[in-house]
């Protein structure tokens, strides 16, 4: 995918290309009616990167009393390491900013060091853990915190 790509805000027509890079991403994925409805509810939000073949990545965030939190985010195999995951990344927490979010949390897996990194080197710091947090395979999570009013 040396295609270029734009970033733009998902729709419920999204939903089907978001589940199908979703299983290919994580063991135990979302399920379509769970991309359907934080497509739809009041605090949460989604991006998507298109490319000229369609969906090549997404990110679900959402906003709860000035407290952001990436839920989601996944960049289709053939497209990593291209710039799209950070591309998502910065769009969300551009999303996040305009909610007035103040601080914005993540989980990720302890072995998925490629993800750490992409977070670390956009100002995410590790705050905490959360024991057996992932199912398949059973793994902890690293919790990691930005505040926004130091990134802005």
């Amino acid at each position: 995918m040396d295609e270029p790509y734009r970033i733009r805000s998902a729709v419920l027509a999204d939903a089907p290309a978001m589940v199908a890079i979703e299983r290919q991403c994580f063991s135990d994925p979302w399920s379509e009616a769970s991309f359907r409805e934080a497509l739809t509810s009041p605090w949460t939000f989604g991006l998507v990167g298109q490319t000229a073949r369609g969906v090549a990545g997404y990110l679900i965030g959402r906003e709860v009393a000035g407290t952001g939190e990436v839920l989601n985010l996944a960049v289709a195999p053939g497209g990593r390491r291209r710039g799209l995951g950070g591309a998502l990344l910065r769009g969300g927490l551009t999303a996040l900013r305009r909610r007035k979010v103040e601080e914005v949390f993540l989980e990720v897996r302890e072995s998925n060091h490629s993800a750490q990194a992409l977070y670390l080197s956009h100002g995410f710091r590790p705050v905490g853990q959360r024991a057996a947090y992932y199912r398949n395979p059973k793994e902890d999570a690293l919790v990691l915190r930005l505040a926004l009013k130091q990134h802005a």
